[in-house]
C-alpha cells in the first residue's frame, strides 16, 4: 500500500527544474490536442506549474489537497469520486495523478465519465516500475508505468489513444544516476525525502537537454524516458450511426 503523500513537492519547490521542464514538454507534446475547450477540468491542480500553457475557455482545478487551490476557481475532491455530472468537460487533464490512485480502474472510469463525447483526456505518469525508490513511496505512488501499460489502461476505459510517448529522454542518463543514488543512500524511515538538490551548472545542462526533447516532441514520439504522456479522445458513438434510408 502506498504511503499517503504529505503534499506535492511542487508546493514547496515550485521552481525546481523538473517542474519547469515538464510544463514545457507537456505543451510540446499535448498542446495540439487541447483544441479550443469551453470548459476544462485539471485534476491534481496543486501541481500548478504544469498547466499554465492550457489557455482558452474556463478551467476548473481539482485536488484532494486544498493547498495550492484558488478559492472560487477550484474544488477539493478526489479523482475516485469526481463531484461533477457526466459529460461535463471538453478537456480533462491529469498530470502525474493516476499513479496515486487505487483502484486505477475507478480513477480512469471517473476521468472518462466526466468527459464529453469528442472530448480529450491528457495524461502524464512516471515511467518504469524498476525505477521505484523511496521518493515514490513518500509521493504516495501505487505504481509506475510503461507506455503500453498506460495505453492499455486508457483504452480499457473506452477511449481512443491519439498519441503516446515517453519524455525526458535526453536527460535519461541523469535519471538513472539519481535513482541509483537514492537506492544506495540510507534514510531514516520517518524522514520524507525532498527532491534532489541540483547545482546550478547541472541544472543548466538538464534544462538544455529538456529543450532538445521539446523540439523532438513537436514532431516525434520518444522511445524511452522517465515520464509518459498520453492524449486520448472520447469518441461520440452516436456520430457513427446514420439513419437507415427509406426503401
Amino acid at each position: 500500500m502506498a504511503t499517503p503523500q504529505l503534499g506535492s513537492s511542487s508546493l514547496t519547490q515550485p521552481n525546481y527544474w523538473w517542474y519547469r521542464a515538464r510544463a514545457d514538454l507537456l505543451e510540446a507534446a499535448l498542446q495540439p490536442y487541447l483544441g479550443e475547450p469551453a470548459l476544462t477540468l485539471d485534476v491534481g491542480s496543486a501541481d500548478g506549474p504544469s498547466v499554465a500553457w492550457m489557455q482558452g475557455g474556463r478551467r476548473i482545478a481539482l485536488d484532494v489537497n486544498p493547498q495550492g487551490l484558488t478559492p472560487g476557481m477550484s474544488v477539493c475532491g478526489s479523482v475516485l469520486a469526481l463531484p461533477f455530472a457526466d459529460e461535463s468537460f471538453d478537456v480533462v487533464s491529469a498530470f502525474d495523478v493516476v499513479e496515486h490512485c487505487e483502484p486505477e480502474k475507478q480513477a480512469m472510469t471517473e476521468l472518462t465519465r466526466v468527459l464529453a463525447p469528442g472530448g480529450r483526456l491528457l495524461l502524464s505518469t512516471p515511467a518504469y516500475q524498476w525505477a521505484w525508490t523511496d521518493h515514490d513511496v513518500w509521493a504516495g505512488h501505487y505504481r509506475r508505468y510503461t507506455r503500453q501499460r498506460l495505453v492499455s489502461a486508457v483504452e480499457a476505459a473506452g477511449l481512443e489513444v491519439l498519441r503516446s510517448t515517453y519524455s525526458f529522454a535526453t536527460v535519461f542518463p541523469f535519471f538513472l544516476v539519481e535513482r541509483a543514488m537514492r537506492r544506495l543512500r540510507r534514510r531514516e524511515p520517518d524522514v520524507r525525502p525532498r527532491l534532489t538538490p541540483t547545482p546550478p551548472v547541472v541544472e543548466k545542462v538538464l534544462m538544455a537537454g529538456a529543450r532538445v526533447d521539446r523540439r523532438l516532441l513537436r514532431k516525434h514520439d520518444l522511445p524511452f524516458g522517465s515520464s509518459i504522456f498520453v492524449a486520448a479522445v472520447k469518441r461520440d458513438r452516436t456520430a457513427a450511426i446514420t439513419d437507415t434510408p427509406d426503401v
